[in-house]
């Protein structure tokens, strides 16, 4: 099919849900993408942050088509030695008491929202069930992930939003106190508001916020959907600000391609959650484990971790030196980068017009490479991001 009868296809059988770019990739390797005609792309956005390994890695695909060939799906009604597999390893990892497993970041964060209410609720009684979040955040798209997504713009047509979340100001330990009441039971943030614009929170507030939050028996929620799983260089982006939060919520990377989330939580909240209280049918589904598992094996080594750290630093360095570009902000393979014209969305649709995949966050550019890009990968997608601006 051409890319017109696509797009025909699209329009007349598909909600109208994204804005899309101009192309249709049919197949990918490593870092590089090729579309219907076979014209072939560097790609900086790794499917958002999910394809951490890149496109059709060798040791993934054996791994998830060796499971599709063995048990694809069972109910969570019995045991799944791959799902408590996967459980250990990650809490082992983490230091982390027990994990939920679910689908996508959106349901993290909305087990990780239930288990703070619920460990408050039995603690303190029902009226303690706020949650403060940060202004400028995101934690997804369901009604409730939205209403905890601090931006004006997500809080229209879909009233009446789950009432309970209150906002600060980022990097503001005046604003947080003045949100807290007796009905708060947790805060939660992102370490780097990615959706918000690559924003990271500065550490001295993280610390403090932390310290804040026993001294009041508020629980701690790390959104790290976006930057879990090596994607800033640690397994998880929290172990580089010095905390140790209540809850951490992951998705897109830990599945390596396929839909998986999950809500980590510590010793003290290992049993707030009983038969009942909380459940999903895909989740912890045995492929998407076997990807996952895959994924920790490979990602979760000080030499993987290093490699992130240093190719952040050195697309760092060459977007720095470029005319186009004001500033360059974000940790490890995490990257925004600001513009001097302001015109981000132009520069996003002409570099897929040059044979480069990049996303957009607000009024920046955004890179989110395979955690495995080659360095000649590397510098070809920053030849042609030169050429475009």
């Amino acid at each position: 099919m051409t890319l017109e009868q696509i797009k025909a296809d699209e329009s007349q059988y598909l909600m109208h849900t994204y804005g899309r770019f101009n192309v249709a990739l049919v197949k990918g390797k490593g870092a590089k993408a090729w579309d219907e005609s076979g014209k072939e792309y560097i790609d900086f956005t790794s499917g958002i942050g999910v394809n951490c390994l890149g496109y059709s890695d060798d040791g993934w695909v054996k791994a998830v088509s060796d499971q599709a060939a063995t048990l694809q799906h069972i109910s969570n009604l019995y045991y799944s030695p791959l799902q408590t597999e996967l459980a250990k390893k990650l809490c082992k990892a983490t230091g982390f008491s027990k994990v939920f497993f679910a689908n996508s970041g959106a349901e993290a964060n909305e087990c990780a929202i239930k288990l703070a209410r619920k460990y408050s609720f039995e603690k303190y009684g029902k009226e303690r069930t706020e949650i403060v979040t940060l202004e400028n955040s995101f934690h997804g798209r369901t009604v409730t992930t939205l209403a905890a997504t601090g931006q004006d713009v997500f809080h229209n047509y879909f009233f009446p939003f789950t009432e309970g979340f209150t906002f600060a100001k980022a990097n503001d330990m005046n604003s947080v106190k003045e949100k807290v009441n007796e009905k708060t039971c947790a805060v939660m943030v992102e370490l780097i508001q990615g959706e918000g614009g690559v924003n990271p929170l500065d550490k001295e507030f993280v610390q403090q916020l932390a310290n804040y939050c026993k001294e009041n028996d508020l629980l701690l929620i790390i959104d790290e959907v976006q930057t879990g799983v090596g994607r800033t260089g640690t397994l998880y982006c929290y172990e580089q600000f010095g905390i140790k939060p209540d809850i951490v919520s992951s998705a897109k990377g830990i599945g390596g391609g396929l839909p998986m989330g999950a809500c980590l939580c510590s010793e003290s909240l290992a049993n707030v959650m009983t038969p009942g209280t909380h459940g999903t049918t895909y989740g912890g589904n045995p492929i998407a484990c076997a990807g996952a598992l895959e994924v920790l094996s490979r990602v979760n080594t000080p030499e993987f971790l290093k490699s992130v750290q240093e190719k952040g630093q050195y697309i760092k360095e060459k977007l720095s030196a470029m005319d186009g570009v004001s500033q360059v902000r974000g940790m490890g393979m995490m990257i925004g980068v600001v513009l001097k014209k302001d015109n981000a969305k132009e520069v996003a649709a002409k570099c897929v017009e040059n044979g480069l995949l990049v996303l957009t966050a607000k009024t920046l550019i955004r890179f989110l490479p395979p955690l495995n890009i080659t360095e000649d990968e590397i510098n070809r997608g920053l030849e042609i991001f030169k050429k475009c601006l």
